[in-house]
């Protein structure tokens, strides 16, 4: 039987070591390292670096948004942003989702495992997201879901995991503002305000 403790570590080191490598340069030897395991007991478990980097990588990425419905669609954007940004700007991902993007245009199996993810994902936040406005009259019905998904992803990945530029409570409250004018929003749209409101990380 397998130990769940030395599965973790195994995840943990991985991570670690495609942060500080990039997955090129990532070897099985390292993670063991790493992890203070064997190799053999990386190989009990997962048959290949590939099989290894894209298992864990997957079960990362495609852990479930907490829900998204404050009432309104600034409250659940600002909900998206905070959470976006929590998870883009951990150091791991930041480093770690560049490279994975681009091992993707030479890996076919990483490239069709990430398009899984993303379109989970997109599915998750986009489709839940704007179906909820829709429903309250907030946005028109024939709103595109995955363009809300581009407004939204889109300038905080540039922002954090490409230029690498501080956030700021203030970009957060326009960019809200800029996505919810781009998508059509009814003028009625209320503006959060209070401690429920999330903040950039400093």
């Amino acid at each position: 039987m397998l130990r769940d403790d030395i599965t973790s570590a195994i995840r943990r080191a991985l991570m670690q070591e495609l942060a500080a490598a990039g997955y090129g340069r990532l070897s099985i030897e390292a993670v063991a390292r790493r992890a203070g395991v064997s190799k053999t007991a990386i190989y009990r478990r997962w048959s290949s670096k590939l099989e290894l980097v894209l298992e864990v990588v997957s079960a990362t990425a495609g852990r479930k948004l907490p829900t998204l419905d404050t009432g309104s669609l600034r409250g659940d954007l600002e909900l998206l942003f905070g959470v976006v940004v929590h998870a883009l700007g951990h150091p791991l991902a930041a480093q770690i989702i560049p490279d994975l993007l681009a091992e993707a245009a030479r890996n076919p199996q990483i490239d069709e495992t990430l398009q899984q993810v993303l379109r989970a994902q997109q599915q998750e936040i986009g489709g839940r997201l704007v179906d909820r406005a829709i429903r309250r009259g907030e946005l028109p019905p024939e709103t595109d879901p995955d363009l809300a998904v581009d407004l939204v992803a889109g300038p905080l990945y540039w922002r954090l995991a490409i230029a690498r530029t501080p956030l700021t409570e203030e970009y957060l409250g326009s960019l809200v503002d800029s996505v919810v004018t781009a998508l059509g929003a009814s003028a009625t749209v209320p503006r959060q305000h209070g401690p429920g409101t999330p903040t950039a990380p400093a």
